[in-house]
């Protein structure tokens, strides 16, 4: 798989069909996507051959030089590492285990981090590392440590499946591009506990869930993924609760394949993902 972005000018598929053609690569599918903003293009080719993956690189480096390509080639059989972060709700973190396991979900999960222990036994039941952070040494030493189990385990993305710590500017700068969170749709107007029950006393007909990329900015990195689930005045606190969680859940692990299979692309504070549907 070739993807790349690229200062927007005419004729660059038309160069790359053409060199790839000549050099026995069949491309079997291809997004593309210009931005008038931000004056980017941006493309993912989906490549058949018998080309090497190195030679096929060094084929290609000339060309993508002269035009301007920030590119790579993905072996799309290379399954992501990745390493999930949870706090005591487990339902994005099972919705995760489960799609990888049934193969819904092209990652291996390398292992999981917590700030509770509440969902040990659920993470060794499926035969996967978990790791206690616990907090009582303090932000920067529970960082720290945090980063060393990423850097240990290979992970190539951390997804914080209802990871209720907020994240320093230094540890969320570390995993720029590399780190997807999910909230629920309440912020900023339900902070804090309890976020549904408040949106039940308001009489709020819209739930959903944001999937995003961490940045510094709290919660305002560029979302990837949302949903939402309309309600209805007759839906209870706890049924609004239970609603959510499964639209958290999903939008999540729609994220997580997205990324998984290198679809998307960061533009500026907003994502283009390639044929998400």
């Amino acid at each position: 798989m070739l993807r790349f972005r690229a200062p927007d000018r005419p004729g660059i598929m038309a160069a790359l069909a053409t060199l790839l053609a000549a050099n026995g690569c069949d491309v079997r599918g291809a997004e593309v996507y210009g931005d008038d903003d931000t004056c980017g293009f941006f493309c993912r080719m989906v490549l058949t051959g018998s080309s090497p993956r190195e030679e096929l690189a060094a084929i290609i480096e000339p060309t993508a030089r002269d035009l301007s390509l920030d590119w790579e080639l993905r072996d799309l059989g290379t399954r992501l590492k990745v390493l999930i972060a949870v706090s005591k709700f487990g339902h994005c973190l099972v919705d995760l285990i489960h799609k990888r396991e049934i193969a819904q979900l092209p990652i291996d999960i390398v292992g999981v981090v917590s700030n509770h222990e509440a969902m040990r036994k659920t993470v060794e039941w499926h035969g996967l590392p978990y790791h206690h952070l616990s907090m009582d040494r303090g932000k920067p030493a529970q960082e720290e440590a945090f980063l060393s189990i990423i850097e240990q385990s290979g992970a190539e993305l951390t997804v914080l499946a209802r990871y209720m710590q907020i994240l320093s500017d230094d540890f969320s700068a570390k995993l720029s591009g590399r780190c997807i969170n999910i909230h629920h749709s309440f912020l900023p107007s339900f902070k804090g506990a309890k976020p549904y029950h408040q949106a039940h006393a308001r009489g709020v007909k819209l739930i959903g869930a944001t999937a995003h990329f961490v940045t510094p900015e709290l919660d305002e990195g560029p979302i990837i993924e949302q949903d939402v689930r309309r309600v209805s005045h007759s839906v209870t606190a706890e049924e609004m609760v239970a609603i959510g969680r499964e639209i958290e859940a999903s939008v999540l692990s729609r994220a997580v394949r997205w990324q998984a299979e290198h679809r998307i692309f960061q533009n500026g504070n907003k994502t283009v993902v390639l044929s998400s549907i």
